[in-house]
């Protein structure tokens, strides 16, 4: 018998057990381990709450974790609970699935000042991550800022933007929800440091900015390439830079009828967040890009008006004590997903936050190919009942597959008018909602 633990109960996860399970069957037994006593992850509290078309990839994963031989040990911290060197001692092969949490810091003077987050804090705020439930933004003023040209970024002007009805069907947490309803937020500016071309917007999210009810995408047509220079780019990447076209070329009268502007303001490298207490601006200087499409400064400098601003410029994983971890690359030090004997990384862990949720399902099997050439038939070691036998001596308050089920239909039967379910944002209201 083969005994995994994977730490992580996202895409990668799921993905992991998945293939460990297709591979062995009933010759393995995988517990995938969370902090949060609710499993999915990034699906959770990272997609954005109106996309649930892409949500719903959680069946898949349910589908894993209703096997016997597939268990969810919810609201365990690793590193306080129980320490990776204690897991690797109960089972045959640990494996990292944390993704990359952690936002990445911009660098820039004036980071700390009131009313500016990174995404992660912003999306996990509207999507009711219990770390940010409380972060209460203030969409009091008329300009927001957003650092970033990935779809993160879209997400979150997209988010800023919607009004209270098109939120129907979402899960967007209660407390956002009446936050943006009260908004006074009438201007979005999305700063990118290069140009349409190098843009890492797929063209659905794009696309998505062109049907908003009160907000009217707008790309200066000076900022984009000759037309014909748009073939030598991906299908992907054109089609992304054909709706920047079609925003550039909306008429200035149909944009007078929409309160709310979406403002794409390309070749423009934030130097500075400017406020004494909360931000008033971000001081920006204009680039160029040079034949390998990398940005320069022109020494040209102007200033964006913000009341508001949300860096979204990438992630990083957490580092777990006495694993080697690369900071540059904001990953774990690994060789393909193999970090030590017995230890591996899979997902965003392993690569760093690139690739879409699907990414993650080959990278899985990959890395129980890896697990399986190096633990042959098992190890012999106590796997879920030496992890048990612990938890109840340390009197762990884990939580399991059924009891998120229930607590899963207490947030559907909280949901308000529209809304598939209505999420708890605090731990202990996760817990007492599984009842006994």
């Amino acid at each position: 018998m083969r005994h995994i633990a994977i730490i992580g109960s996202g895409p990668a996860g799921y993905y992991t057990a998945e293939a460990a399970q297709k591979l062995w069957g009933e010759d393995v037994r995988v517990d995938i381990f969370d902090m949060l006593p609710v499993p999915y992850g990034l699906i959770r509290t990272g997609v954005a709450p109106d996309h649930q078309s892409i949500k719903g990839v959680s069946k898949r994963y349910e589908s894993t974790a209703s096997l016997e031989n597939v268990r969810f040990v919810g609201n365990v911290m690793i590193g306080e609970d129980i320490s990776v060197a204690e897991l690797q001692g109960l089972y045959d092969a640990v494996v990292l699935a944390t993704g990359a949490p952690n936002d990445r810091p911009a660098g820039i003077p004036g980071e700390g000042l009131e009313n500016v987050f990174g995404s992660a804090a912003f999306v996990g705020w509207y999507n009711g991550h219990p770390q940010f439930a409380k972060l209460a933004p203030n969409l009091a003023g008329k300009h927001a800022v957003v650092i970033g040209n990935g779809n993160v970024a879209l997400d979150v002007a997209r988010i800023l933007t919607k009004t209270a009805a098109e939120f129907s069907g979402s899960d967007i947490v209660g407390h956002a929800f009446h936050a943006l309803e009260k908004s006074h937020i009438e201007h979005v500016t999305i700063l990118g440091r290069r140009g349409p071309h190098q843009i890492a917007m797929t063209p659905k999210e794009l696309g998505e900015l062109g049907h908003l009810v009160r907000a009217c995408p707008r790309v200066d047509p000076a900022d984009l390439p000759e037309e014909q220079e748009d073939l030598f780019l991906e299908p992907g990447q054109r089609k992304s830079v054909t709706h920047l076209r079609s925003y550039a070329a909306i008429p200035e009268e149909f944009r007078c009828d929409k309160p709310v502007e979406i403002e794409f303001d390309f070749f423009a490298s934030p130097k500075a967040i400017l406020g004494e207490n909360g931000v008033t601006g971000i001081e920006v200087e204009r680039t160029q890009i040079d034949a390998d499409g990398r940005a320069s400064g022109t020494g040209e400098t102007y200033v964006v008006k913000a009341d508001l601003v949300i860096t979204a410029i990438g992630y990083k994983s957490s580092p777990i004590p006495g694993v080697p971890f690369e900071e540059s690359a904001g990953r774990f030090a690994n060789d393909e997903g193999r970090i030590l004997p017995g230890l591996y990384c899979v997902g965003w862990a392993r690569r760093g936050p690139s690739g879409t949720i699907g990414t993650n399902r080959p990278d899985g099997f990959s890395v129980v190919e890896k697990i399986a050439e190096d633990i042959g038939g098992g190890t012999g070691k106590l796997g879920r009942a030496g992890f048990d036998k612990l938890a109840e001596d340390r009197k762990l308050e884990v939580v399991t597959f059924r009891d998120w089920k229930k607590i899963e239909e207490a947030e559907s039967a909280r949901a308000r008018d529209g809304s598939p379910r209505e999420k708890f944002v605090d731990v202990d209201d996760m817990i007492k909602a599984r009842g006994n």
